[in-house]
């Protein structure tokens, strides 16, 4: 990555056309681009995250996952490039044992709702999981490493745990819970 922008607009995308990192230049539709595009979307969606009060250690886990979504939008940037290390993977996957094992075991199907910040977290995984389709797709047509795949596919299931933690997180102190959903088929089985 040795080019920083100088100048922002430059004019060369009026012909539906973008540059990757290699000099080539390829369509704006292009399924590397669409991928590119849901990791940009996905690293400002957890900027907005990152406006809500939590724990500092959720904060700082956040912040560390920016600067690895950037590396993915580098590495995806330059064909054959790796910028996002294997290690990016266990550290969500440290992630997700931490807390997960903080949180009480599921029985229901939750809503993505609750604290804005659970229901932010919540938006974060949703475009990480199409963030990871995009890469799936892209890999189906080009040669790609494997970890950007399992980088997403574990950032989803972190930003569901976090959306857990956040809902149980209030500035006054307070513990939350999750928001579960009102299935028929569950009132019916308790009803019997």
């Amino acid at each position: 990555m040795g080019n920083r922008l100088t100048q922002i607009a430059t004019r060369t995308g009026d012909n539906g056309t973008t540059g990757l990192g290699d000099n080539q230049r390829v369509s704006k539709n292009s399924l590397r681009v669409h991928a590119m595009g849901d990791v940009d979307e996905l690293n400002s969606n957890l900027g907005v995250l990152l406006c809500e009060p939590m724990p500092d250690e959720v904060r700082n886990l956040l912040v560390e996952i920016q600067h690895q979504l950037f590396n993915l939008g580098g590495e995806l940037s330059i064909p054959g490039f790796e910028l996002l290390k294997p290690e990016a993977v266990l550290a969500l996957d440290e992630a997700l044992a931490t807390y997960n094992e903080q949180l009480p075991r599921l029985q229901e199907f939750i809503l993505p709702a609750g604290t804005r910040g659970a229901a932010l977290a919540h938006v974060c995984r949703t475009v990480a999981r199409r963030a990871e389709r995009a890469v799936v797709a892209l890999g189906n047509e080009e040669a790609l490493k494997e970890t950007p795949r399992q980088y997403l596919n574990r950032l989803s299931d972190l930003m569901f745990v976090l959306a857990r933690v956040l809902n149980r997180h209030r500035s006054d102190g307070s513990v939350g819970d999750d928001v579960y959903w009102r299935s028929e088929r569950l009132k019916q089985g308790a009803a019997e």
